[in-house]
Formats: C-alpha cells, structure tokens, sequence
C-alpha cells in the first residue's frame, strides 16, 4: 500500500498529465486543462461535464452560477467545497461549450478513474447525463436515475454511485431545482453508511485478517 505522501505525489503526477495532454483536438482549443479541485481525501466526489467558459479561464471547474448554486445546496447540508472533491468527464472545454464527443470521454475516462483510484471517495455524484452514463455503463437518462444511488466498480474499487441533475439544469427550470434540492438531502445518510464492500472483502473476511496488514492511509489536500 502506499504513503500518503507517495499517494499525494501519484495525484501531482496525474494533475501534469492532464495539464499536458494532447490525446483529443480540445487541446487545440482550450486555455488551459481543468483537472479537478477540493480535497484529495474526501468521502464526496462530484462529477460534471466539461469546463465551460469560466473554468477554461480560470482552471478550477464550477466557478460560475451554476458552481454558485452547487456551493449553495452544499451548505444546506452542512457541506462546503473543502469536504469534497470536484471534477468533470472532460478536463478541457468542447468550443461553444456543446456536448462532449465519444472520442474525448474516451480520451478523458482514464484520468477520471485515476483520480478516483486515488481519492478513494465513498460516494460519487453524477451530475447530469454525460458523467451518469459513463459511470453506471448505462445509456437510461438522469430523469430516471436521479436521486438513488447505485454501486459501481469505479477506477478499480466499489463506490455508490448518485446519480442527480446538474446544476445548471437547476438554474433553468425551477422544479429541477427543487429535485435537486430534495436529492442533495439524500447525501448525509449515504456518506454516514460508509463505503460498500470492495471486490475480494467477503474473501479476506474467510481467510481472516492478516498479521502484518498495513493500516489504512489516505491523501491529504490536492492545492
């Protein structure tokens, strides 16, 4: 298992990668990739869909109204960006902000898991269609899905899954904001029920534990 600290260097390590890479056209386009940001050891993880114009400036993702709206429902839940950790399915801006592409999610998903590899977070929010197929394998559409969780092998380990609707659906139509609202109410008791089973758990419950099992470690805070 590894330190913290190399832990910590393992996600610098993916912030260069991501900062320089040339796999899909976005890289033509872009200011700048937008990795991700918040706290590399949280329990909460938010999945959107691409930078829009003020994150491609700014490099840090949801920094506009609908980051605003999304720091709002946070604190009605007794939550604020430094517990969670924020990120999209593209780390570069689509021009005019259109939908992403099939080759670009494919060119991003391996960052994507990565971070979550490393965060190691106990639940992912999927914000909107985009983030929510790819990470539940499913072509069903957030209306759906939203607001009941679903566990999925995500990055190489089990997380639930939550589907919701973006914010910036919130901001055009007020009943979704209202779902959203009533959905980001859920978020409490899904992080206080702790992580599900990891693949090969029930296993090493039969074998019995290990005398030389390392402890646990997590990551500190990405700046």
């Amino acid at each position: 298992m590894a330190t913290p600290e190399r832990r910590r260097e393992q996600l610098v390590e993916l912030y260069r990668d991501v900062r320089a890479c040339t796999l899909c056209p976005l890289h033509e386009t872009r200011t700048q990739a937008v990795f991700g940001a918040g706290n590399a050891n949280a329990d909460l993880m938010f999945v959107g869909e691409a930078p829009g114009q003020q994150e491609d400036l700014q490099g840090i993702p949801f920094v506009g109204r609908a980051g605003r709206l999304l720091d709002e429902l946070l604190a009605e839940n007794g939550l604020e960006r430094g517990d969670v950790f924020i990120c999209n399915v593209l780390k570069s801006r689509p021009p005019g902000n259109r939908d992403p592409e099939p080759e670009e999610i494919a060119a991003c998903k391996p960052y994507l898991f990565r971070q979550v590899e490393l965060i190691e977070p106990t639940v992912i929010c999927t914000l909107g269609n985009f983030a929510t197929k790819l990470l539940t394998r499913s072509n069903t559409g957030i209306s759906r899905v939203h607001g009941v969780p679903q566990v999925h092998q995500v990055g190489g380990r089990a997380v639930q899954v939550f589907p919701i609707y973006h914010p910036a659906a919130g901001l055009r139509t007020p009943r979704v904001k209202e779902l959203l609202r009533e959905d980001f109410a859920k978020l409490p008791a899904l992080l206080a029920a702790g992580p599900p089973e990891q693949p090969g758990a029930a296993a090493e419950r039969a074998r019995g534990p290990a005398a030389d099992a390392p402890a646990h470690v997590q990551p500190g805070l990405f700046d």
